[in-house]
Parts: structure tokens; C-alpha cells; sequence
């Protein structure tokens, strides 16, 4: 069977939330808004227990938490939300960057029908976004800023911490799409200048279909967010709907588990792709993005001369791997990303991402170079 190496389209499912998953599914189940009775209470607990799990990974209080389907939904509430008081205060003007996920641009685009203005900067060739180009984009009517923390195809983390800096002394509102850095990258997100984070369960061993978005106060301010759709007043009114509470609960025990283990599961990460460069350098992979920058667990690479789709079916047996991101594998198209860090058309062609976990057992190297050597 192949080794599944495709961890940031979605991460297997830690073993511990798992349990805790099923033992709210099959035993509380209770509805976390019914207040007659000790089922509904137990899972209003749970709930508040799970919020307060994953607002200390980001050193957010309680009620900064607002659960949603996942990072894409999270997005889209943290864009489009702020739309209505852009055009009540006349700013209209956002800054983001060309390597967003679709579910920042799609938004953004969605803003720009609206009449905002939106300056997308381009990143380096190594694919992080300068912090002095962010500054440079400013102006008194941005109303927002959104870069995300970690690149979903690269790997390649983004330097927040000088972007918050740039931000010291300007109101614009700070958005981080953290779907694949939450809880690898801790101290990055740790930093109170970020107004807002998205998150995404299935990228932190939690299960699909559950997220959040961190609403961090401006002092006593809380960020002037409108709800996209109504229907019970759920989470402060920002996302109405029944709680699904067994994935909630999954989502803050792999936030708390991240937070108390993380260091240990990124040493596992490390010496995995220690083992992953040596034992693919028999076929002199050229590697995209700043090597210094990215994550442990990815690697993304172009091999000379090959196709990555034909790649990939030489190694369906033997690794499980992908050539950008899930969302848009469907229909596959050049990779955004690649494109704007400068790369030729041959080498986004053949680019390929391996991604792991520390739950992901050994590869056997030398078997997946005989099967790209068999390409030639």
C-alpha cells in the first residue's frame, strides 16, 4: 500500500481525537444550546473547554473563538465580513498577496465586484512576501490586510511577525490564513497585532468540516464583523447553526495536544525530510521555494524533463503525493503560486509536493527513484 504523503491537502486524524470524536458522537450527544437538561450542559462544556484550548495555543481569550465549517468558511467571514464597515467608513482599499489560497482571492475578487479596491503584492522568488512591499501598499483608506501564515503549495512560511511590525502605527485590520501553520508554527500567531486567524481542523489531525476564526479585541473594540448568513444567533451571531460538538471537541484536543507535543512532532518532521532529500537527490530535484523558510513537513520540488501528472502515476503504488492544492485538483491548472514566484513553464509543470506528519511512517526512497527513472 502506498505511504500517504499528501498531509497538507488534509492530515490523518490523531488517534486520541479520533476517541474523542467517537465518544461525542456515539455517547454526548447532546445539542450544545439546550439549557433543560444535563446532556445539553455537558455539551456546552465541551464546547467552551474547546474554545479555550485553542484560544491558548494563539494566547486569545475564550470568546475570540468563533467556530465554522473550516479555514475556507473562517476566510470568507474574515473578508467579506468586514465589508459592510469598509463602505460605512470609506475604506475600500485592501492589501493581500499573489500566493493566497482561493478561499483569500475568490473573496477578495467577490470585494473588488463590490467596488473595493484590492493591491495584491508579489512575493520573492523564494516565495514569501517582503514586509517593506506590504508597507509600500498602505494608504490611509486600507481597511485590510491579509497574508497568510504558512503557503499550502511551498511550504514556505510568511514573515508575520515583520508584517505586524509594518502595521504598528496603521488601523488597517490584520487577517492571517493560518490553515496550515496552526499549532506547527505556534509563537507566530501568538502576536496580539493579528486581528484575525483562520483555522482548519483537518490541517492539525481534527477531523474535516470544522474550523474557527480567532477575533482577537482591539482593547475593549471587538473587530466589526457582520454575520454572511442568520439563523439562530449562534457564536455571538457571527455563525448561526447547531454546534457539531464531536468535532469541536476534536479540534481543541488536537489544539491542546499540538500545544503540549508539537516541538516532539516537528523533530519527527524533520528527520523525515532529512531522509526525504537524501533519498531523492538521485534524481537531482530542483526544490521551489526559500528551503530556509519552509516548514519540516513539505517539500515541494520539480524533477528535469518530467511531468508531474506522469510522475505521480509512476508512484501511485508506492507514495501518495500531489501537485498543488486540493481545492483545485480537480481541474488542474498551472499553479498560481509557482507563477508568481518567477518559475519557467517547465518547471511548474513538473512541480510535485510532498507532505507528511509525524505519524507518517518510512518511505522506501530508493523504490520511488526506480519509479521516476522508469519515466526516462
Amino acid at each position: 500500500m502506498a505511504v500517504y504523503l499528501d498531509c497538507n491537502a488534509t492530515t490523518p486524524i490523531e488517534p486520541r481525537v479520533q476517541a474523542e470524536v467517537v465518544r461525542y458522537l456515539a455517547e454526548e450527544y447532546g445539542n450544545a444550546g439546550s439549557r433543560t437538561h444535563e446532556f445539553g450542559a455537558r455539551a456546552k462544556q465541551a464546547v467552551q473547554r474547546a474554545r479555550d484550548q485553542i484560544a491558548a495555543l494563539v494566547r486569545a481569550e475564550r470568546d475570540e473563538v468563533i467556530f465554522t465549517s473550516g479555514a475556507t468558511e473562517s476566510n470568507n467571514l474574515a473578508i467579506l465580513g468586514l465589508a459592510a464597515h469598509g463602505e460605512k467608513t470609506g475604506r475600500r482599499h485592501i492589501v493581500s498577496s499573489m500566493i493566497e489560497h482561493k478561499a483569500v482571492l475568490e473573496p477578495l475578487a467577490a470585494l473588488q465586484g463590490r467596488g473595493f479596491e484590492v493591491s495584491l503584492v508579489p512575493p520573492t522568488s523564494g516565495g514569501w512576501i517582503d514586509p517593506d512591499a506590504v508597507r509600500e501598499s498602505l494608504r490611509a483608506d486600507t481597511l485590510l490586510v491579509s497574508v497568510m501564515h504558512v503557503n499550502n503549495e511551498t511550504g514556505v512560511s510568511q514573515p508575520i511577525a515583520d508584517i505586524c511590525s509594518e502595521l504598528r502605527d496603521h488601523p488597517a485590520y490584520l487577517h492571517v490564513d493560518a490553515a496550515q501553520g496552526f499549532g506547527k508554527d505556534i509563537a507566530t500567531l501568538q502576536n496580539g497585532r493579528i486581528d484575525l486567524i483562520s483555522i482548519s481542523g483537518h490541517k492539525l489531525y481534527a477531523p474535516k468540516g470544522v474550523g474557527a476564526l480567532v477575533c482577537r479585541r482591539r482593547e475593549f473594540d471587538r473587530v466589526p464583523l457582520t454575520p454572511l448568513f442568520f439563523g439562530g444567533g449562534q457564536e455571538r451571531g457571527l455563525r448561526p447553526g447547531t454546534l457539531p460538538v464531536a468535532l469541536i471537541v476534536g479540534l481543541g484536543l488536537a489544539a491542546e495536544l499540538a500545544s503540549q507535543e508539537g516541538a516532539k512532532w516537528m523533530r519527527a518532521c524533520q528527520e523525515f525530510r532529512a531522509r526525504a532529500v537524501a533519498g531523492l537527490a538521485p534524481l537531482h530535484p530542483e526544490f521551489n521555494g526559500d528551503q530556509e523558510r519552509t516548514l519540516p513537513h513539505v517539500i515541494n520540488l520539480s524533477l528535469p524533463d518530467l511531468d508531474s501528472e506522469a510522475v505521480m502515476v509512476a508512484l501511485k503504488d508506492v507514495v501518495a503525493v500531489s501537485n498543488g492544492s486540493a481545492c483545485t485538483s480537480a481541474s488542474y491548472q498551472p499553479s498560481h503560486v509557482l507563477k508568481a514566484m518567477g518559475l519557467d513553464d517547465a518547471r511548474i509543470k513538473g512541480a510535485i509536493r510532498f507532505s507528511w506528519c509525524h505519524m507518517t511512517p518510512d518511505v522506501d526512497w530508493h523504490e520511488v527513484v526506480k519509479s521516476v527513472e522508469r519515466l526516462h
